[in-house]
Formats: structure tokens, C-alpha cells, sequence
């Protein structure tokens, strides 16, 4: 029993009943096989037929034995057949349940699709509905019955592009007409199976407020650009307006202050003068800021002088930080290439317009322009540091936005129209840079400018050198074991003077005043001393008249009258130092310095006066002198005031000028001249002016000269349009070159130089 209990409990439960059938049949099979086996062996032996008791009972018992395996197999499988009814009753019930889930997953499903507002229909091979969803019904003002079967298509206003995806859905837009007006419907369609045949369920979205907000935005920016190409022309126009009477203020400035004037008259007409130069900066400024807004900022990328451009920006900036007893100073460091390629004209206006804001901006101290290598190979660092009155940090971000300043309100000091810094920054970051600003209120800024500025190759410098004189920059002086002593009381240039002497390998010592450096002298034996003129005459001559063998003075362009009572010194550095003149006169034979220093530096003090109170004029300004043999001009120009002045300035020049006042003038002055066998040798054409303008006036003359076969008469435009458009007409209309109004007189002298080259060639 132990033996069949771990037998039939090893046996699975299922498997059980099973095999208890199974034993129940062979035991029913095999009593009716004795039973019948029983009874036949009886009837075989009893041969005579005769009643037996025995052989009856034997034959019954098999018999009942016989019946009774037979109630057991029917028995047997009547169980077996209730098993399986109950098997086939738990089939149906999970038969029920699976379908009851599927009804209700279908209906959840159907729910979820309806609840979503998407349209929904499909379509077989013959383009008849087989299935539309409710919205799809409503949409189509149609119950759902008549639309299965049928043909059935919504009446399309407008049909967008068709995009086919990567997975094969079509994707495309459709303005479709409703009951409640046309609505813009997005379809995404793709071909599905259902059973042996395709459809295509189509699904729709409606997009009509994106629709409408798209082109919302499309009319937006059509009259933002249409508000833009106005704001242009508002701007050409009204720079054309302001620059023609601009050009008679301060023309007439220019001629007024080279006559014979009283000092108060002086002082008037340069007030007349600065005055107009502030007008024009910013007229300059507003027209920056509408091509950098427009993006039509070009970039003029060319090879320049890195220490050339630094020095002669600070020196333009120098009279007005002068005027205001600040320190001005450059450092350039020796590393860097000397030559490098970029737009020198946009480096020089970022560089004036952040050393202009520190001038501005500070009171006491001083400004320095400090360039360095940047921390990647190529790139060049530009740092403007001064000593104003700083930024706070809060406001440090504003500053770069649009008509933004330090100071708002209507107490604020100082004047601008806050482009400036915005201007820059576009430009930096227009060329591949960046600009960034350091701060703190009361202790000055520092603005720094970092640029990817290719140096010029060996090779390729020698090649543009090969045709030009060479380079007027000295080699890097040596002056190891030379001892120099700075006297100064500023902390910008002579610190900036000391860093660049002790790279050349000079050893420095800066004392602030006389008594310190008196204490010094008998220390060391010196080989050059520096005295900055702000000490004073007294402690100027005092150590003038010491036996340092190099002895030099720092001066600025206003104090040139103090030379004559400073006899002592070997030689004067003009403020701001340049590099090259440091050079020199540290390496320069002491006992020659004071004879080869006289000539140039007297010239460098003059142009600095020059600058100083605006090009051209008062004191120390130089008329051209009259050529002697003038050139024949033709200007044509409509107003009476410009007309003057260019002809006045020709005039001064021995220049010989034809003035007419319209385009036709022009043509009919010209072509006489050349009739009567003295053409013009120049034109100068105002490009606006009544009846035919200088362009249309141009055209004809071109066509007059190439028809008859005669030499080109260089004409050139006189305009107060600076916008590269207005410039680009002008040279398409066969102009030389033009002239900006106001118009400057360097630019006129170099265009009547031009000219007289081109008569020499032709004679």
C-alpha cells in the first residue's frame, strides 16, 4: 500500500482520474472474460443435456459476473463523458468571458476614437466607404448607413502638398468645405489589411486655428518686411535730408576757420564744427544699426597692421581724454603677428566706439587698449580698461540691448543714443567673436573683445610688400642690463611704457613724484630716465639736468610750447608713446637724439593738434597749396550751399570748376566741352537732383563716349546716401567712385589726384 500511495503520489493530479478509469475497465474487462470463459467451459462439459445445479450456478455467476463488467464500463464512461462536459462548460464560460472582453475592449476602443475628435474613414479598392466614425459622419451631414457602400467624397477648396513618409503614409492638408464654413483638415492615410483584401484608412485632424495662425503669421512678417523696406527708405531719405545741409555746416566750418579769425570767432566756428561731427556720428550710428538690423552688414576682410590700427585709434581718441586731463595708452604685445587679415574699417569703429564710451565715462585716471594673444591659436584679445565709473553687474547685460545706457531717466549726464554697444557687439559677433564686460560701480570696466584673425604668411607679405616701400617698423630692440627710471604720476601709460621696456628686456623702476626719484638717482647707475611733463616744469628740469646719459620727456600735443624751456633733455616721446618711437629713442645714440628728434616730432605734435580740434583747421591746420596747373571740373549740384563749398574748395585748390544745377546741365555742359576740344578731366555728379538725375545723366555720357569712341571721363558721385544699394547704382551706372556727403577733403584731394594721374597719362 506504502509502495501504490508513492506511486500514484508522484502521478499529477489531472492524470489521477485517468488512470482510475483506466483500471476500472480492465478489471470489468477481465471478470466478463473469466465469466464467459466459465460458462463456456460448463456447456463443453456437459455433453448429455441433462440439468445440473452446479453447471446452472456456474453459468449464472458468469453471467452476473458478465453483466456486472458491463454496468462497470458504462458506468466508467459515463464519468469520463461528465468530465468532459464539465471541461467543455469551463471551455464556453472562458470562451464568454474572452469574448465579453473583446466587446468590451472593441467598444473602448471605438469610444477612445470617437471621444478624440479625429475623422476616421476607410476606403476599399473601389474607393467606397466601408467604415466612417461619428465625427466623420457629422462632418459629412450624412448618418452612418448612407455613407457605408457608397462613393461618398467631401467637397476639397484647397489641396496642400502630398508628403509620402518612410513607412509609406501619405500625409497632406485639405481646406474643406462645411455647413459651418471651410475648415482645414491635416490627413494621414495608410493602406491596411482586412482580410484577403487592402483598404485605406484615412485619419484627419483638424488644423484650421494652425491654419490660421500660420498665415496670420505669413500676412505678420509679409508687412514686418514690407514695414522694413519702408523704414529703408525712411532712412535714405532722411540721411540724404540731414547730410546736405550737414555737408554746407560743416564745409563751410572748414573753409571758415582757415580765414583770418579773432580767438573768440575760432572758438565759435570749432564749436559749429564738433557740434556738426556729433551729429554726423550719430546720423552714422542710426545707419550702422539699420544694416546691422537688416542684416546687410558686409564684411571687407583684408590684410592690416595689428600695432598700426591699435596706435591710431588711441591717438584719435587721445585729444578728447587729453581735454579732460586723462590718461590715454596702447599696449600691443610682441608676439603677435604683425600683419593679420580682417575688416580694419568695423575693428577700428568696435575699438573707437568702446574706447569713446570710456573717455565718456570717466572722470579721473585714465583709459588703455591692451591687445594679447587669445586663449585659442588664431584668436587675438582686445581689452579697453578704465578707470570710470563702472557698471553694475545688473545692468551689465542691459547695456548690449538696443538704446540701452548705463544711466536712464531724465537726470542722466551723459548723452548717446545707446547704439553704440549694441552696433558692437552685432559686428564681434557677426566677424566670429565675442565681447564680454568685467565691472564694478566705482572702479572702472573692462570691455573684451576676442577675434580669429589669420596672420599674413612670410610669402604672401613679401609678395604685396614687393611693389610698396618697406615697412617703416624697426626690429625689436635688445636691451638687456639697460636700467630706466619712469617718473609719472599716472598708472596707465608709464606702467604700460614700463611693461613694454621690460620685454625688450629693460630693467624698470615707476615712482609717482620728484621726491622718490630723488631718492633713487644716487641708488643705481641709470642708462635712461622718462619724466612725464605732468610732474611739473620745475621737477622736469631738475632731472633734466642729471647725468643719466639717455634723458626723455613725455609730452602731450598741447604742451609743445614747453620744449623750448626743456633744453636739458636728450629727446620727447609725444602721449600716447608709440611703440616704434620708443624703440628709436632707446636705441638711438643719445648724443644724436635731441637733433634727429626735432623734426619728426614736431610733425607728430601738429597732427595731434589737428585731430585735436577736427582735421583741417585753426591751429597748426595745413591749406593745401594750389596746384599749378589746375584741372577742368564739372560738378553738377543742386544745392546752392554744397555747390558753394565745392567750388570754393576747388578753387583753393587752382582748380578750374563749371558748376550746373540739373542732370541735363550736366550732359549738355559736358558734351560741349568736349566739342570745343577741352573736355573735363572730372565730374563730380550729385546723384540726386531734379529733371535727370546723376545716374541717368552718367548713362548717357557713358553712351556718348563709347558711341564716339573717346576717353573715359572720370566721373565721380557726390551722395548723401550711404547705404550700399545707393553705392551699388552708382557704379552700375558707370561711376569711378563716390563721395559721401559730408564731403571730407582728404577724400576730395585723393579723387582729384586720381584724376590729375589719369589727364597726365592722357596727355
Amino acid at each position: 500500500m506504502q509502495l501504490l500511495h508513492r506511486v500514484f503520489g508522484r502521478i499529477p493530479l489531472p492524470l489521477r482520474g485517468s488512470l482510475f478509469a483506466f483500471l476500472v475497465r480492465a478489471c470489468a474487462l477481465a471478470a466478463m472474460s473469466i465469466a464467459a470463459a466459465f460458462a463456456y467451459l460448463a456447456v463443453m462439459a456437459n455433453t448429455q443435456g441433462i440439468y445440473d445445479p452446479q453447471e446452472f450456478a456456474v453459468g449464472a455467476a458468469s453471467l452476473f459476473g458478465a453483466a456486472c463488467g458491463a454496468i462497470g464500463l458504462m458506468i466508467s464512461r459515463l464519468q469520463q463523458l461528465r468530465a468532459e462536459l464539465n471541461q467543455l462548460r469551463g471551455r464556453v464560460e472562458d470562451l464568454s468571458d474572452r469574448n465579453w472582453e473583446l466587446k468590451e475592449a472593441e467598444e473602448r476602443s471605438r469610444s477612445l476614437l470617437e471621444a478624440q475628435g479625429d475623422l476616421i474613414v476607410r476606403h476599399d479598392g473601389e474607393r467606397r466607404i466601408s467604415y466612417a466614425n461619428d465625427t466623420f459622419c457629422t462632418l459629412a451631414g450624412r448618418p452612418r448607413n448612407e455613407l457605408i457602400g457608397s462613393a461618398f467624397t467631401l467637397d476639397v477648396l484647397a489641396q496642400g502638398e502630398t508628403t509620402l513618409l518612410p513607412d509609406g503614409t501619405r500625409v497632406h492638408d485639405q481646406q474643406i468645405a462645411t455647413a459651418g464654413g471651410p475648415r482645414w483638415i491635416a490627413w494621414r492615410e495608410v493602406v491596411v489589411r482586412t482580410g484577403t483584401q487592402a483598404e485605406v484608412q484615412s485619419v484627419g485632424r483638424d488644423v484650421t486655428a494652425r491654419a490660421e495662425a500660420e498665415q496670420a503669421l505669413a500676412d505678420a512678417r509679409e508687412k514686418a518686411e514690407a514695414a522694413n523696406r519702408a523704414k529703408s527708405r525712411f532712412l535714405a531719405m532722411v540721411s540724404h535730408e540731414i547730410r546736405t545741409p550737414l555737408n554746407g555746416i560743416l564745409g563751410m566750418a572748414d573753409l571758415l576757420l582757415d580765414t583770418a579769425l579773432s580767438p573768440e570767432q575760432t572758438t565759435y566756428a570749432k564749436a559749429v564744427k564738433s557740434s556738426g561731427d556729433t551729429l554726423l556720428s550719430l546720423i552714422e550710428e542710426v545707419l550702422d544699426f539699420s544694416k546691422v538690423e537688416a542684416g546687410r552688414l558686409a564684411l571687407t576682410p583684408a590684410p592690416f597692421e595689428l600695432a598700426a590700427l591699435i596706435e591710431a585709434t588711441v591717438e584719435l581718441i587721445a585729444p578728447r581724454a587729453q581735454a579732460k586731463a586723462l590718461e590715454v595708452a596702447s599696449y600691443v604685445e610682441d608676439g603677435l603677428p604683425r600683419r593679420v587679415i580682417g575688416d580694419v574699417a568695423r575693428l577700428r569703429q568696435v575699438l573707437l566706439n568702446l574706447a569713446g564710451n570710456a573717455v565718456k565715462f570717466t572722470e579721473r585716471g585714465g583709459v588703455a587698449v591692451v591687445v594679447e594673444a587669445g586663449s585659442m591659436p588664431g584668436e587675438i584679445c582686445f581689452e579697453v580698461r578704465d578707470t570710470g565709473i563702472g557698471i553694475a553687474p545688473e545692468e551689465q547685460d542691459r547695456i548690449f540691448r538696443e538704446f540701452e545706457q548705463v544711466e536712464s531717466g531724465a537726470s542722466r549726464k551723459f548723452g548717446g543714443t545707446g547704439l553704440g554697444l549694441a552696433i558692437s557687439k552685432r559686428i564681434i559677433e557677426h566677424m566670429g567673436g565675442c565681447i564680454s564686460l568685467s565691472s564694478m560701480p566705482g572702479t572702472g570696466s573692462t570691455f573684451s573683445v576676442t577675434l580669429p584673425l589669420a596672420a599674413v604668411e612670410e610669402t604672401q607679405e613679401s609678395s604685396e610688400r614687393s611693389s610698396e616701400q618697406p615697412s617703416e617698423q624697426p626690429a625689436t630692440p635688445r636691451l638687456d642690463g639697460t636700467e630706466v627710471l619712469i617718473v609719472s604720476p599716472s598708472a596707465i601709460g608709464a606702467s604700460l611704457v614700463a611693461r613694454q621696456l621690460g620685454r625688450w628686456g629693460a630693467r624698470t623702476c615707476l615712482v609717482p613724484d620728484i621726491e622718490v626719484a630723488r631718492a633713487l638717482l644716487p641708488e643705481r647707475v641709470w642708462d635712461a630716465v622718462l619724466v612725464d611733463y605732468a610732474l611739473g616744469a620745475d621737477a622736469c628740469v631738475e632731472l633734466a639736468e642729471s647725468r643719466i646719459p639717455r634723458r626723455l620727456v613725455l609730452i602731450t600735443p598741447a604742451e609743445r610750447h614747453a620744449l623750448e624751456n626743456l633744453a636739458g633733455f636728450t629727446g620727447y616721446l609725444v602721449k600716447p608713446v608709440r611703440s616704434a618711437s620708443l624703440a628709436q629713442r632707446m636705441t638711438t645714440d643719445a648724443s644724436a637724439l635731441v637733433a634727429d628728434d626735432e623734426t619728426p616730432a614736431s610733425a607728430r605734435l601738429h597732427a595731434s593738434c589737428d585731430a585735436l580740434c577736427g582735421g583741417g583747421n585753426g591751429e597748426g591746420a595745413a591749406v593745401p597749396e594750389p596746384v599749378a596747373d589746375g584741372l577742368a571740373v564739372l560738378l553738377a549740384e543742386d544745392n546752392e550751399i554744397n555747390a558753394l563749398l565745392a567750388r570754393t574748395l576747388l578753387e583753393r585748390l587752382g582748380h578750374k570748376p563749371t558748376v550746373v544745377t540739373t542732370g541735363d546741365a550736366a550732359v549738355a555742359a559736358w558734351d560741349a566741352a568736349q566739342a570745343a576740344g577741352a573736355p573735363y578731366r572730372l565730374v563730380l555728379m550729385d546723384v540726386h537732383m531734379p529733371g535727370s538725375d546723376g545716374i541717368a545723366a552718367t548713362r548717357r555720357i557713358r553712351a556718348m563716349e563709347s558711341a564716339r569712341g573717346i576717353a573715359r571721363t572720370a566721373i565721380i558721385a557726390l551722395t548723401a546716401n550711404a547705404f550700399d544699394e545707393d553705392r551699388e547704382a552708382c557704379r552700375n551706372a558707370g561711376m569711378d567712385d563716390f563721395l559721401t556727403k559730408p564731403i571730407e577733403r582728404e577724400r576730395l584731394l585723393d579723387a582729384l589726384a586720381t584724376a590729375a594721374g589719369g589727364a597726365a597719362m592722357a596727355a
